[in-house]
C-alpha cells in the first residue's frame, strides 16, 4: 500500500484528509484505488481518456513519474505518492 499526499486544493474531494492509504502495484493502480475511494477526485486527476491531467504532477518518493514509467511505475509498501497541481496566474 502507498500513502498518497493530498494537496490542500484537492482535500475537499477526500473528506478533508491530507493523506490517504491506497493499494496498488503501480502508480496507475494506486491512483485508480484512490479515485475508487473518492470518485469526485477522478475528474480532478484524469482526463476523459483516463490519462493523468497535464497540470497534475505526480511524484513517487520524490521522483517525477514522467521520468520513471508514468502510471506503470511500480510501487511498494511504504511508498509515498505526492499529487502536485500546477498553479498558474498572478497579478501584473
Amino acid at each position: 500500500m502507498a500513502k498518497v499526499l493530498i494537496p490542500t486544493p484537492l482535500r475537499q474531494f477526500t473528506a478533508k484528509q491530507d493523506s490517504v492509504i491506497a493499494p496498488g502495484a503501480t502508480v496507475g493502480e494506486v491512483l485508480a484505488s484512490l479515485t475508487t475511494q473518492f470518485p469526485d477526485l477522478r475528474k480532478q486527476l484524469f482526463t476523459d481518456e483516463g490519462k493523468v491531467r497535464s497540470f497534475v504532477n505526480v511524484y513517487l518518493n520524490d521522483e517525477d513519474i514522467r521520468y520513471i514509467g508514468k502510471d506503470a511505475a511500480p510501487t511498494a509498501d511504504g511508498d509515498t505518492l505526492s499529487l502536485v497541481p500546477s498553479i498558474a496566474g498572478g497579478a501584473r
